[in-house]
């Protein structure tokens, strides 16, 4: 039986200016990794810290193709997923940990 669970997540800066979508099968453990700058990345030079976005899925393809299909998706796009469920874009992180 797999309980894997696969997350694709959208975090941003603290002024909400840069958005970065990922996948991952460990969301809070890949968010302390944005905000502690642990990985030298895209995510670590645009100061990406903030969850504001994340949806679950139990299979990894899943998951990947879910983050394809949104980081194909225009700005204004992926900003109606999150003003969706996240008006305020607060961070989420404080949420699953």
């Amino acid at each position: 039986m797999n309980t894997k669970q696969y997350y694709v997540y959208i975090a941003t800066n603290k002024i909400n200016t840069v958005l970065y979508t990922g996948v991952t099968n460990n969301l809070i453990k890949r968010i302390f990794q944005h905000k502690n700058k642990l990985v030298s990345s895209f995510t670590s030079k645009y100061n990406i810290s903030k969850l504001v976005y994340y949806e679950i899925y139990e299979n990894a393809l899943q998951a990947i193709t879910r983050e394809k299909q949104i980081k194909a998706g225009s700005r204004t796009k992926k900003l109606k997923l999150i003003q969706a469920t996240n008006p305020d874009f607060k961070d989420l992180y404080e949420e699953i940990v």
